[in-house]
């Protein structure tokens, strides 16, 4: 009863957070362009969303998190399956529901939350026997995302490994109609992404949670029984790592299988830590708590990172601008009474039509001066810094 409270209260905190974090997001260039030119599943959650209840921040983002919220549930019955006490479930949940890349897709009108939703549901019913309904969800999976290759791969691996028939010439058939569907450029010349892949891993686990994550997979390689699991993010991180020796990746691609592996990780740690005696656990206990420290801070600052620009003398390279200024711009423009503007820059226009400022009208809308007098300015600020100052034509 207590673990199943302990559960609930991970995902309220969970919803909460990225509830708040809805309203410090402006629609990026990326997601207008999901949201209003493409036939993606994210495109018709984000939109079926606004449509049925109304549209805003929250409402764009709503099905990503619902289907988080989801994901955080099926983990914890995936770890119920092989983690034996109450105290790694919960940690195992409660790690993967506030990891960095984790609460980022969550966030963002993108395909990989539902990717993760995928896997984890395919991965639990496999793993509980029920394979007719589990070979149903991974052809599935093939009409929903290009990125479902990387798992077939990982399949085909554990398939062929433990000898699984049916789930080998499946994962056959699913990644050459994955290739037919969308292909999956490997061309390029090596350019040394290696290390920029190894970075955006970091970033996704925290650093010191990223460096546990390669230790754990290279031990349960050598030492310990390899299940599902352990092949689906293995082998995503391998093929992530090779292919990225000749081009750059969208990691997107990659990252909802890798961070599947956060039971194992936790499996892996209490079975060294518990078979020491309690003087023999100090190392032990401070790693621990340097990794959830190092992840709190990383997740702290995924949230409440407006207030990063007061320590920026460059605004333009936060981390987060891309999600910026959108919002508060079409509200400057909207308390003028302005809902139609002409502008040159395509991606700004996409995102404003969001927020129901259209093209068009009499006034101009510029990012740099354009004439010395007969405009009006439009400033953008976060905690008093100016982001980004917008000049205002009339030009009819």
């Amino acid at each position: 009863m207590r673990e199943r409270l302990y559960l609930i209260l991970i995902l309220c905190i969970s919803a909460l957070l990225l509830s708040y974090g809805t309203q410090t997001l402006s629609i990026s260039a990326d997601e207008a362009e999901i949201f209003f030119e493409r036939t993606t599943v994210a495109h018709y959650l984000a939109y079926y969303s606004t449509q049925l209840l109304c549209k805003s921040d929250f409402t764009l983002r709503l099905p990503f998190i619902l289907f988080h919220l989801a994901s955080i549930v099926l983990l914890y019955k995936i770890g119920k399956l092989f983690l034996k006490k109450h105290v790694d479930r919960v940690l195992s949940v409660a790690i993967y529901a506030f990891l960095p890349g984790v609460n980022s897709v969550a966030l963002l009108v993108n395909n990989s939350v539902v990717v993760m939703f995928i896997t984890l549901l395919f991965t639990y019913l496999y793993l509980k026997e029920y394979k007719v309904v589990s070979h149903i969800v991974l052809i599935a999976s093939v009409f929903i995302d290009n990125s479902f290759a990387i798992l077939y791969i990982a399949l085909f691996i554990y398939a062929f490994a433990h000898r699984k028939i049916d789930l080998l010439l499946l994962t056959s058939i699913l990644f050459g109609l994955c290739m037919y569907m969308y292909g999956f450029d490997t061309g390029g010349k090596p350019k040394g992404y290696f290390v920029d892949t190894l970075g955006v891993y970091a970033a996704i686990f925290s650093p010191l949670l990223f460096l546990y994550f390669v230790y754990a997979m290279y031990r349960i390689l050598i030492k310990e029984d390899k299940n599902l699991l352990w092949y689906i993010s293995f082998f995503s991180l391998i093929v992530s790592l090779l292919l990225s020796l000749r081009q750059k990746l969208y990691l997107e691609d990659f990252a909802p299988f890798v961070v599947l592996a956060i039971p194992l990780m936790i499996k892996v740690f209490f079975n060294s830590y518990r078979v020491r005696l309690p003087m023999f656990r100090k190392l032990h206990t401070v790693f621990f708590g340097l990794v959830i420290l190092s992840l709190l801070s990383i997740t702290t600052i995924s949230y409440v990172h407006l207030p990063l620009y007061t320590l920026m003398e460059e605004p333009s390279k936060h981390f987060a601008i891309k999600y910026h200024i959108a919002k508060e711009l079409a509200n400057a423009l909207k308390a003028k009474g302005i809902t139609k503007v002409m502008l040159k820059d395509d991606k700004m226009a996409l995102r404003l039509k969001f927020y129901d400022i259209e093209r068009g009208g009499v006034y101009k809308l510029s990012s740099f001066k354009e004439v010395d007098g007969g405009y009006e300015t439009i400033t953008i600020s976060y905690f008093g810094v100016n982001v980004k100052t917008f000049y205002l034509y009339m030009i009819g």
